[in-house]
């Protein structure tokens, strides 16, 4: 196989798509992990971090492919000698100023917010097969899966973790056996069996300088307010200064959407003095016609048959003094949440027509209220797209938290460089 080479920069390089073709990526079949080993050490082949996926997963996934030679001097294939022209939407920065990690990544949205900021991922987990389609074809790297099966060694030293951990309730059946035993138990044990474990176990063997988590508002509830209170104990156990808030998501676009953001910072490296600040919300001021297409497709309007089950739907209840129902938007204004189930019906926010019945957002629009560039690929089903935007971020509040979070680990990094000594050669 040799590779096409693009020669238009002065210098020879091999294109992304050619060897995401030649390594036959299919990112929703990748049990195994070999493919995201495999995109993990394209990523960061120049780097230490490439180090952790060069490894016998790697290797075997292309000695399947046509007997690829993986002994040469490049430690793989031959066409990764050249640098790679990473022709995907948002390409790794070329000069980074900290690492981070990408947990529970979703689509990657937040990856999106940290690497506009000059971060640099090194390494990502996804478990769902739909999303990893879509991360690929955005990022040109697949997501490692189940995160609770990976183990820590794998993943690479970072400055920084970022996950959108799903909401779980602790269960205390570890701790009160332990007790029955008159075992100690350790501060992980209250989080055992949840996947916010797997995000303490990564901060306490990897150590990164900062972190930041983010999830629903009711986090902060959850509970009887019984589960922020262990995740608040075990990130203060881990020696990190915690600092959260609750902050909506209409101030960056036209939705209301509140989600909850825990940032921390290692005492051991910070001594609890970083000047961390949450940033300043702008007015509100984006409304839903800014997001509308042109002329959408007649598919997204409702049929006779669902517009009359979701009104009669909203009727019932509202005989019954519940507030269900469905949420016909004013289009001139901002829209409820936008949630996972869009998919089923639309009910939550749908966009009115003259003379006809309204219509659903069609997914071009839902990652427009959610803050996603156009130039984001939607490579996979309505369906599907729905339901990752509805669990995605919203990419712009993100990143003004990502400039708070940069601008600490930044100028911590400068304040600790060594000073330059003056050259008096001739």
């Amino acid at each position: 196989m040799r590779p096409k080479e693009n020669t238009k920069s002065g210098k020879k390089q091999v294109k992304y798509s050619y060897l995401k073709e030649q390594f036959r990526l299919s990112p929703q079949n990748d049990t195994d992990n070999k493919q995201a080993n495999l995109t993990h050490y394209l990523q960061n082949i120049e780097s230490d971090a490439g180090k952790c996926f060069l490894n016998k997963e790697t290797t075997k996934y292309l000695s399947d492919i046509e007997n690829i030679s993986v002994s040469d001097d490049a430690g793989i294939y031959p066409a990764l000698k050249l640098p790679i022209e990473w022709d995907i939407p948002f390409p790794p920065p070329q000069d980074p100023k900290f690492t981070f990690i990408d947990l529970f990544a979703g689509i990657g949205g937040i990856r999106l917010a940290y690497q506009r900021q000059g971060g640099k991922c090194v390494f990502t987990s996804e478990w769902d097969n739909f999303a990893k389609i879509t991360y690929e074809k955005n990022f040109g790297e697949v997501p490692f899966g189940d995160i609770t099966k990976i183990k820590e060694d794998l993943i690479p030293d970072h400055d920084l973790l970022l996950a959108g951990f799903p909401c779980q309730p602790f269960s205390i059946a570890g701790v009160s056996k332990k007790n029955s035993l008159g075992r100690e138990h350790g501060f992980l044990d209250k989080t055992q069996g949840t996947l916010f474990f797997d995000v303490a176990r990564i901060l306490q063997t990897r150590r990164p300088k900062a972190f930041m988590l983010e999830n629903v508002k009711n986090l902060v509830s959850h509970d009887k307010k019984r589960t922020f209170s262990i995740i608040q104990d075990t990130l203060k156990n881990l020696d990190y200064n915690v600092h959260y808030q609750v902050l909506d998501g209409k101030h960056f676009v036209p939705q209301h959407r509140e989600r909850i953001i825990i940032v921390g910072f290692d005492n051991r490296v910070f001594n609890g003095n970083e000047d961390f600040r949450w940033p300043l919300m702008p007015e509100v001021s984006k409304k839903i016609a800014d997001i509308l297409c042109e002329i959408p497709e007649e598919k997204y309007t409702l049929s006779d048959k669902l517009w009359s089950y979701l009104q009669n739907y909203a009727i019932k209840h509202k005989e019954k003094g519940n507030g269900f129902g469905y949420g016909l938007t004013n289009v001139n204004s901002i829209s409820r949440t936008l949630s996972a189930r869009y998919y089923k019906d639309g009910s939550e926010i749908l966009i009115p027509q003259k003379d006809k019945n309204p219509r659903r957002l069609t997914p071009r629009e839902c990652a427009r209220l959610m803050g996603y560039p156009d130039d984001f690929i939607i490579g996979v089903s309505d369906n599907q797209a729905y339901k990752q935007f509805g669990n995605s971020v919203v990419v712009p509040l993100i990143e003004s938290v990502a400039k708070q979070v940069a601008s600490v680990l930044n100028n911590h990094t400068h304040k600790n460089e060594p000073k330059k000594l003056k050259d008096y050669s001739l």
